[in-house]
């Protein structure tokens, strides 16, 4: 009986041995640092960042236009007078000014 048990032993060993080595690569290569989901995620990642660089990209664009305008050659009057009133911070005696507080609440000043 013992004998027995040690013959089947030595001929399943191997086959549970290599089951034991193929499941853990199985799982390192779903779960491990550079596994499957490491993979999902570095997409993910990757998607978020091409998302905010087109962002980043489309304010450029807004912020290059700005100071195009504002420069000598291709001077545009509407923005010279915008920029003229918010650093000399003038208004006319027409206008509403329109602020905003720390809280995000909408105050209404008439001058």
């Amino acid at each position: 009986m013992v004998r027995e048990i040690r013959r089947r032993a030595r001929q399943i060993a191997p086959q549970v041995l290599f089951a034991c080595i193929a499941g853990y690569f199985a799982y390192h290569a779903v779960q491990g640092e550079r596994g499957l989901l490491a993979y999902v995620q570095l997409q993910q990642q990757l998607e978020q960042a091409k998302a905010v660089d087109q962002e980043l990209d489309a304010q450029r664009g807004e912020l290059e236009q700005k100071v195009k305008l504002l420069r000598p050659d291709s001077l545009d009057p509407d923005m010279l007078e915008e920029r003229a009133r918010e650093v000399l911070n003038f208004t006319r005696e027409d206008e509403v000014i329109v602020m905003t507080g720390p809280d995000g609440r909408i105050e209404d000043i008439r001058r």
